[in-house]
């Protein structure tokens, strides 16, 4: 009977981390600070950083340790299973041989917990009592809420506002585990009240609760910040994903053709992929492929520059490829890929060429999202959806061609708390996006000018 299912023991959970900085083709371009303009240096990061996640963000090191202690709460749900999806295959009539990843198995019900742990870890470790960060469509500050209970720690989330009234169960799971959520922008900060008084019914942004948050954690003491994508040392935390689903295709003979997650940030799209990119870049065929909304087609359609992380220029330059740190995204039902910039080192993949992208309408995610709830029974979450969609493509493209390849995606995050999404899909509410190069080069206008070489 050829198995559904492929699991790892717990003594097969990864006992270090990769990270891709050891393999890349030629250096990435260095952060700046925001004020000077100049490479930033680790001490600049110590307001809101502990020194050992600095460490990991500029290390360049292949292998890195995971704590005894963070992978004793990893064990709570790791290794997650790999499936095949062979109801979905049946329902293509693709020769195509479809397996996923899924992270939905996680406490918090997506892949946010594997940085959340070792971030709120790192940060117990130095002392610090309290974390503030951001979230989009909540997978990230419920996973950070889920970590502070387990290690101590208070949790302030500032939840972009068009996501904290789509997703209220959301918030109230944070709750559940101790947060304090507002919606942003907020009154609570300087840069959220400059954004309420030029538009006091903004839907929000993560550049702008990413401002909100790191304001919040500069201003105190007792108090760090969190970021749940983007950040070297996230991507790195993720790499597990990648690492135990080779384990897991190893044990059913296979190696992928396609590698396929969705992308906002970035992280989880990194975590499954980055294993797998060390390969390609010794010299394996496969298909790496981003996929992000054609609503914040930031991969497809944004420039690759210096820009800042956050709308109030708080956070230091990183060259990635932006859509400009003023661009506020339509209000879609994936806000985790709500970002107007993507990582530098997947931004980087992207320019070399190591990977590639596509940018999906709404309504065709949210089809096949429906499409695989049906063959495979899992709701998946909006976000994950457009890994679906891709994958839903390449299984067509290998039906046509008669090809029997191995595709291989992430399910991120299970969709249990944005069935508003599945309904405004199932009632032909949803709308699909679009955007001139007009529109487009508004939100690029005020991004810096920096000489990059």
């Amino acid at each position: 009977m050829t198995q559904t299912k492929i699991l790892l023991d717990e003594k097969d959970l990864p006992q270090q981390w990769y990270n891709v900085l050891a393999d890349l083709p030629s250096p990435p371009a260095p952060p700046l600070n925001p004020q000077t303009r100049q490479p930033l240096r680790p001490e600049d990061l110590s307001p809101i950083f502990p020194m050992a996640l600095i460490e990991q963000e500029v290390s360049t090191k292949r292998w890195i340790d995971i704590p005894e202690e963070v992978r004793e709460i990893y064990r709570l749900w790791r290794p997650t299973p790999l499936f095949r999806a062979h109801r979905l295959e049946a329902a293509l009539g693709t020769p195509a041989r479809i397996y996923y990843k899924y992270e939905g198995t996680s406490p918090a019900g997506s892949h946010k917990p594997n940085t959340a742990i070792p971030q709120a870890y790192y940060n117990k470790q130095a002392g610090v009592k309290r974390l503030a960060t951001e979230t989009g469509a909540g997978q990230w500050g419920t996973a950070l809420a889920l970590a502070c209970s387990f290690y101590g720690l208070e949790c302030m989330v500032y939840m972009v506002k068009v996501s904290y009234s789509q997703k209220p169960y959301r918030r109230s799971l944070m709750e559940v585990w101790g947060a304090t959520v507002v919606p942003s922008p907020s009154d609570r900060t300087n840069a959220g009240r400059q954004m309420l008084a030029r538009d006091p019914h903004s839907p929000g942004s993560l550049g702008m609760a990413i401002s909100e948050a790191v304001e919040d954690a500069a201003t105190r003491p007792d108090s760090n910040y969190a970021l749940g994508s983007v950040l070297n040392h996230v991507l790195l935390h993720q790499t597990v994903i990648g690492l135990e689903a080779k384990k897991q295709l190893a044990l059913a003979g296979e190696y992928p053709d396609y590698v396929i997650g969705c992308c906002g940030g970035g992280s989880n799209f990194a975590g499954l992929s980055f294993p797998f990119v060390y390969d390609k870049i010794h010299g394996k065929k496969t298909r790496i492929i981003a996929v992000e909304p054609a609503a914040c087609p930031t991969l497809t359609r944004g420039r690759y520059t210096y820009d800042f992380g956050d709308t109030a220029a708080l956070t230091p330059l990183v060259k990635m490829y932006t859509l400009g740190h003023d661009f506020v995204p339509p209000g879609i039902h994936a806000g985790g890929l709500r970002y107007h910039g993507d990582s530098p080192l997947v931004s980087q993949l992207y320019h070399e060429g190591l990977i590639e992208a596509k940018a999906p309408h709404q309504r065709s995610v949210f089809e096949a999202a429906v499409l695989f709830a049906r063959t495979e029974g899992i709701l998946p979450a909006p976000e994950t959806a457009h890994a679906i969609r891709a994958t839903v493509d390449a299984a067509i493209e290998c039906r046509e061609a008669g090809s029997s390849k191995a595709i291989l995606f992430c399910l991120s995050g299970h969709g249990h708390f944005d069935l508003t999404a599945y309904d405004d899909y199932l009632s032909g509410k949803l709308e699909d996006f679009d955007y001139t190069a007009e529109d487009l080069a508004k939100g690029l206008a005020t991004v810096p000018k920096i000489e990059t070489g």
